[in-house]
């Protein structure tokens, strides 16, 4: 497993901004799907390419394009989704499956509520987009789910991580490519990253208790 921290400066520059303890829902909703594009951006920079013939103006020249199918965007209800518009930046044509998983607050396991997942998901890479890898138990739920499904190639996209996290899917898949726009220090007792975004789910869905 190849752990990308990412260095670009907008986006940490764009991380710094969402930490913002009095952000706005626009704002994180917006700031989430920037970042979501530079890292399908800086994640997708590994896709196979050949050469195919095309007719340009000048005539008819060989010109790169996509090796393979493009790649199924995975979305982790809830808080994926404020990811998913970012990535389709990047990936207009990319099929969309979606993974329904909760954390259990007392346990800090995932519980499965839903799973749609592409029928020929074996023939294309998967992007896993989530904002965050905290104990990484719905990631690996996730990741396991995936690979009983026949994905190959997966690669998994988070605004935050915990170390924590990133350790469990090193052990458990040394073969899945981590792109993390900040890694972050560690967890608290709760299983909640410092320093973190607080709950990314309600910041993006407007559930916040007031």
């Amino acid at each position: 497993m190849a752990v990308f921290e990412s260095q670009h400066p907008l986006i940490q520059h764009k991380i710094s901004l969402l930490r913002e303890e009095d952000i706005t829902v626009k704002a994180f909703r917006e700031l989430a799907n920037e970042i979501a594009t530079i890292l399908t951006v800086e994640a997708t920079t590994g896709l196979a390419l050949k050469s195919t013939p095309i007719n340009c103006w000048s005539g008819t020249i060989s010109a790169p394009i996509l090796a393979d199918k493009n790649p199924t965007l995975v979305p982790i209800l809830r808080a994926g989704l404020g990811m998913l518009d970012g990535a389709l930046n990047i990936l207009p044509c990319a099929k969309i499956s979606v993974v329904g998983l909760k954390r259990n607050e007392e346990t800090l396991q995932p519980e499965s509520y839903y799973e749609n997942i592409v029928a020929d998901i074996n023939e294309r890479t998967t992007i896993v987009i989530d904002p965050m890898l905290a104990t990484g138990g719905s990631a690996l739920a996730t990741i396991e789910l995936l690979k009983k499904s026949g994905s190959q190639k997966i690669i998994a996209l988070f605004l935050v991580a915990a170390p924590e996290g990133i350790k469990l899917l090193q052990d458990a898949h040394p073969d899945v490519d981590l792109y993390i726009a900040a890694v972050d220090d560690r967890l608290n007792e709760n299983g909640y990253i410092l320093p973190g975004l607080g709950d990314a789910g309600d910041k993006l869905f407007g559930t916040l208790a007031i």
